[in-house]
């Protein structure tokens, strides 16, 4: 299993470009600021918040990417870039069929 920074840098190279990309239209500082800071605030919450040792992995991994890509949006939402909810359904789930990928490729017996 890939330990919480690994997951983290694969999160942040699969979701900055989408969001730089979303974000063209805004100053760079701006731009920058919401491609690296959307999953900087909710990957480690998804991470170390929801109880995935406890719960189901389904219930859990569908109730912390709600959470990502509800927060994510209103971010994006805030960034003043248009579609947001889009945006963040488009990261988001990049980012989880990139994890669920690298899951089932480590994991193979």
């Amino acid at each position: 299993m890939m330990d919480w920074f690994n997951a983290f840098l694969v999160t942040q190279v699969v979701e900055i470009p989408i969001y730089l990309y979303a974000g063209r239209r805004l100053p760079a500082g701006r731009r920058w600021l919401l491609a690296v800071g959307a999953s900087t605030l909710t990957h480690p919450i998804v991470w170390f918040a929801f109880p995935w040792s406890t719960a189901s992995y389904g219930s859990t991994i569908v109730a912390a990417e709600c959470f990502a890509l509800l927060t994510e949006a209103g971010m994006v939402c805030l960034a003043g870039i248009k579609f947001p909810l889009r945006w963040s359904f488009v990261a988001n789930a990049a980012s989880v069929l990139m994890g669920i990928s690298l899951r089932w490729l480590v994991d193979w017996p």
